[in-house]
């Protein structure tokens, strides 16, 4: 008899515990979420250019940054709150809370907080340097690998931000009959 794929041993419970997706399956659907992004944060970056009258790109930075952190933090907590991105839809991952139930508004807002750890430890070692674009990239790419590969350490190989946030990735293939 051969494992049932849809519970995950390291997970404590009856055993119809769903299992967590493989880390690289969950890294194809981050890097194709991220290029999802890119068309939410231009439109998001020029409606805010357009509606502040914006001439250099350096105008308003800051306000810019927060414009687009308040955007994706809409963008994400209300797919997640629905279950899915369309890229997590694609590679059939679901986000779900630790007892499987879709996530809250506000739990989706807090996972959306927590997840900028894969980017702001190694931004903020980073800015009080000179760093060339190149050593800024190694850094931050180092550190989501870092980040990624520590879901190794988690019992039930979660991403440490999901786990401090009470969410979990689960697998969402469609059952064999």
């Amino acid at each position: 008899m051969t494992p049932d794929r849809t519970t995950d041993p390291k997970l404590p419970g009856d055993g119809n515990s769903p299992m967590t997706p493989g880390l690289w399956r969950r890294m194809a659907c981050w890097l194709y979420e991220g290029m999802l992004l890119f068309g939410v944060v231009f439109i998001a970056g020029y409606l805010f250019s357009a509606l502040s009258q914006t001439r250099h790109a350096l105008d308003n930075r800051f306000l810019q940054q927060a414009f687009l952190f308040v955007v994706l933090g809409i963008y994400f907590a209300w797919f997640w709150s629905k279950g899915q991105t369309l890229a997590m839809k694609t590679w059939h991952i679901r986000v779900a809370d630790l007892a499987g139930r879709p996530l809250t508004q506000r739990r989706a807002l807090l996972r959306y907080v927590l997840s900028w750890l894969w980017f702001l430890p190694p931004l903020a070692a980073i800015a009080p340097f000179s760093l060339s674009a190149a050593e800024s990239a190694l850094i931050v790419l180092g550190w989501v690998l870092v980040w990624a590969l520590l879901s190794r350490f988690h019992p039930a190989q979660q991403f440490w931000h999901d786990a401090l946030a009470g969410t979990r990735l689960i697998d969402a293939r469609p059952r064999q009959a």
